[in-house]
């Protein structure tokens, strides 16, 4: 039975990945911050006895820490961890009262997927060594991490630092037996995008992407944009010189503040 520990599982990605990896059989931490909607996920799925849940917020480090310990000590060790909370806000630098919210974003978005991946890496050691399992620690980014957006220097920052990071990461690991995986979202419906007033290209129902990132983490692929149609844009727009994205992009559509 495979155990896999979600964060930010209560809705959008993370509660389609919880129904995905539910419906295989696996044994699941849920980790958000609405209780009540935890429960809710809980209950629709297979076997709801089999999953924990652990309503808190991300950036509580001590209490993520205390959450992984739990799921470790009740199923013996995690095969996959999932840091996917996020949250999304426009933000302009020039409006000193948006400093708070562009630290909330990087405290969300990427120190919290550190925090979350830190306490199962030992656990994970051992289990690789043993042979029995294979294990992976997977980090939800977005394609809005390859190039900075008008009005987004928060998220944007926030999800090219969390492809950084989980490069890193993979370096680091290599040999240990742990596959750090990067999905990079394209637009996904999910209630993050329904708030977006502007066209989203390539958008995708939340189910679909669930399969396929789901695949990707099976397949243990490093890195992996979904939609495939954004990822062809991506690599367009990582070779388009300055000059020529900044005319592009410097009035593209802004999500709000």
């Amino acid at each position: 039975m495979k155990r896999v520990f979600i964060t930010g599982a209560s809705s959008g990605i993370g509660a389609a990945l919880a129904q995905r990896y539910a419906a295989q059989g696996a044994a699941l931490g849920l980790v958000a911050r609405r209780q009540a909607l935890l429960e809710q996920l809980q209950a629709s799925l297979p076997h709801p006895q089999r999953h924990r849940l652990y309503a808190l917020d991300v950036t509580d480090h001590a209490a993520l820490a205390a959450a992984a310990a739990d799921f470790i000590n009740a199923h013996g060790g995690a095969d996959v961890v999932i840091a996917n909370a996020g949250i999304s806000k426009g933000t302009l630098t020039e409006h000193a009262e948006d400093l708070a919210v562009f630290e909330r974003i990087i405290a969300t978005n990427l120190t919290a997927t550190v925090a979350t991946f830190a306490p199962f890496i030992g656990s994970m050691k051992r289990q690789a060594q043993a042979g029995s399992r294979a294990c992976r620690l997977v980090g939800i980014a977005s394609v809005a991490g390859i190039r900075g957006l008008p009005g987004a220097e928060a998220y944007s920052a926030s999800k090219a630092a969390l492809i950084s990071y989980c490069e890193s990461l993979r370096l680091e690991l290599k040999g240990s037996g742990i596959r750090v995986v990067t999905i990079a979202p394209g637009y996904i419906d999910t209630p993050m995008t329904q708030a977006n007033s502007y066209p989203m290209p390539f958008l995708m129902p939340v189910e679909k992407f669930a399969a396929q990132a789901v695949a990707a983490i099976d397949a243990g692929a490093s890195y992996r944009v979904i939609p495939w149609q954004m990822g062809i844009v991506a690599k367009l727009l990582r070779l388009l010189p300055n000059g020529v994205y900044d005319f592009a992009f410097a009035k593209a559509p802004r999500k709000g503040r």
